[in-house]
């Protein structure tokens, strides 16, 4: 993902294309005027995300078309199944900035399918191809333990808990892993625009639908969330579909102890990830939990480089935001 200045051009576009899911926010209750009580749910286990984060990097880097990748996706699916969520491989193909052909797998489970209520939870399970932000060994292809892994073992371990636990939610769940996120052109080759060559399996997925979809409430991407002392701003292209959502979450995530991850900070302009076209294409009203430092204007000091390893990522940070999403989806009625 990289960050994007919104030209006046496109801030019309999105504010139109915005327009609908904005206008279902104008009537909900004040976030302010919500008395808050933590909601009975799961307890997520932050031991057992971080396990899932190993598990994934021993596979080595997940760069689509690699062995690595194609025995991460056989080990994801199973994940699921094993849970009893319905599963299945999305498999398609989409061009790279350079030209390739690449084949994709999008990981889709779904959690209680009689469900027409449903919330959607979404992370990218690729890596990126190079290193392209490091001073060493540019080419090679990075680890991918906080972009990309992370997300990917909250969510795991709360399709885990929701099938384990006794305490179920009340609307239906799916969730979505997608490939090719990070298959964007290098930074040194900016030229053109650069922005849709990032996010390949989302672009995919919403241009995919089944015509019989029942399309989810909202959404909520995971993306960069177990590093030590991260933070998560208020994402702009977040707040410009679905800022009901955003607020609400962040106030969650305050009432509960979260203040100093959950910052009230906006980040200027947006981010270019999975959510942006599940919002434009899918129209499903979705958010970004991001790790992003909108003071330095930066992803971390291991973002696209090859110390993005299993040493940057830290349990609390990862129990911090599997009790903020849990939180959030079961106060769904």
């Amino acid at each position: 993902m990289r960050v994007i200045i919104w030209s006046c051009l496109f801030l019309l576009t999105l504010f139109s294309c915005a327009d609908d899911s904005q206008e279902r926010s104008k009537n909900a209750k004040p976030i302010s005027s919500i008395v808050f009580t933590p909601v009975e749910k799961p307890v997520f286990v932050a031991d057992s995300a971080y396990q899932y984060i190993v598990e994934q990097l021993a596979f080595g880097p997940r760069v689509p078309g690699s062995k690595s990748h194609a025995n991460a996706a056989v080990y994801l699916e199973k994940q699921f199944k094993k849970w009893n969520w319905q599963t299945n491989l999305q498999l398609g193909s989409a061009v790279t900035f350079n030209g390739k052909e690449i084949a994709i797998k999008n990981i889709v489970a779904r959690f209680d399918t009689t469900k027409k209520s449903r919330v959607l939870l979404m992370a990218h399970w690729d890596t990126r191809p190079f290193a392209d932000r490091d001073e060493i060994r540019k080419t090679e292809a990075i680890d991918g333990a906080n972009d990309g892994a992370s997300g990917v073992g909250v969510l795991l371990e709360i399709a885990r808990i929701i099938s384990s636990s006794d305490l179920k939610p009340n609307i239906g769940i799916d969730i979505v892993l997608f490939d090719a996120e990070d298959y964007g052109q290098p930074s040194g080759m900016m030229s053109g625009q650069t922005g849709d060559t990032w996010c390949l399996g989302s672009q995919y997925w919403a241009k995919h639908l089944a015509v019989d979809y029942v399309r989810p409430k909202y959404g909520i991407l995971l993306d960069m969330v177990g590093a030590k002392d991260a933070i998560f701003p208020k994402e702009g292209v977040s707040m410009q579909y679905n800022p009901q959502l955003v607020n609400k979450i962040w106030y969650f995530a305050n009432k509960l102890g979260y203040g100093k991850y959950f910052i009230q900070q906006e980040a200027s302009g947006g981010i270019t990830d999975d959510h942006l076209y599940v919002n434009k294409i899918a129209k499903i009203p979705s958010i970004d939990i991001i790790h992003y430092d909108p003071y330095q204007g930066d992803f971390g000091a291991f973002h696209h480089r090859h110390s993005d390893d299993i040493n940057v990522i830290d349990k609390t940070t990862l129990e911090v935001v599997g009790n903020v999403v849990l939180e959030t989806i079961y106060r769904e009625k």
